[in-house]
């Protein structure tokens, strides 16, 4: 039986999956990802890292600079859904997936049409005042140079996690929950490499089949029960055909 007839059945077979995604998903959308060896995190720019120009206290040292850099290189008004969100979608639609575990900011899961979206690090689509609480979009920080302003005179926040800020506790206790119950977790275009996310995978209890689709080794590729190199977004839109 090959890797995807194998996956198909278990599918079919499982009460409790859950997705675990990562920068991979969204590579055939156009979005570049961070941790291959040619991904954004490989590169510098003005002498620093694209980590230290994604953390918090860039953000607050430097937010004009900040919001030059995010709206150049990490904003993608025109990306779309491509084949994996889709098939993660109609895997939900047929009751054949509890959640989608997501690292990546972009909202194409939900574009995709799926319902249950864990945003573990947030969404580049949502700006908050930090003085008033009111919310903004993308298209309104695309419009504005330097640091966005609100018109109470507040700098806006993207709601993502930068590097030297904790996740939210509340959503990480909800995806460790669904790790726990899995019976299947499908984890694809993620080095697994980043905590806590990627100890989520150690929370899958005795018994559960954990299947790994990834371009590049992972530390987990000795516990998965199925190791797939093959494309994600192929391997998905197959796993999810009638």
């Amino acid at each position: 039986m090959g890797h995807i007839e194998t996956l198909k059945s278990w599918l079919a077979e499982s009460r409790h999956t859950v997705f675990l995604g990562g920068a991979g998903v969204s590579t055939a959308s156009g979005i570049p990802d961070f941790r291959s060896a040619h991904g954004l995190y490989a590169q510098k720019k003005q002498g620093l890292s694209y980590e230290e120009m994604l953390s918090h206290a860039y953000f607050v040292q430097h937010t004009a600079e900040f919001y030059d850099f995010l709206r150049r290189v990490m904003l993608y008004p025109e990306a779309r859904p491509n084949p994996a969100h889709y098939a993660l979608a109609k895997l939900e639609q047929a009751g054949q997936l509890e959640a989608v575990i997501t690292q990546n900011i972009d909202g194409l899961h939900q574009l995709a049409g799926s319902r249950n979206v864990l945003e573990l690090h947030g969404n580049e689509n949502r700006y908050f005042c930090q003085r008033c609480g009111k919310m903004y979009d993308m298209a309104y920080v695309m419009g504005e140079p330097g640091a966005p302003l609100c018109p109470c005179g507040g700098v806006l926040k993207p709601d993502v996690v930068l590097y030297g800020e904790p996740l939210d506790q509340q959503l990480l206790g909800r995806a460790v929950d669904y790790a726990a119950k899995a019976q299947l977790m499908i984890v694809a275009g993620t080095s697994l490499v980043v905590y806590p996310v990627a100890g989520l995978v150690g929370y899958l209890a005795p018994g559960a089949k954990l299947v790994l689709i990834n371009r590049d080794p992972t530390p987990y590729d000795n516990r998965a029960d199925l190791l797939i190199r093959d494309d994600l977004t192929q391997v998905l839109a197959l796993a999810a055909e009638v």
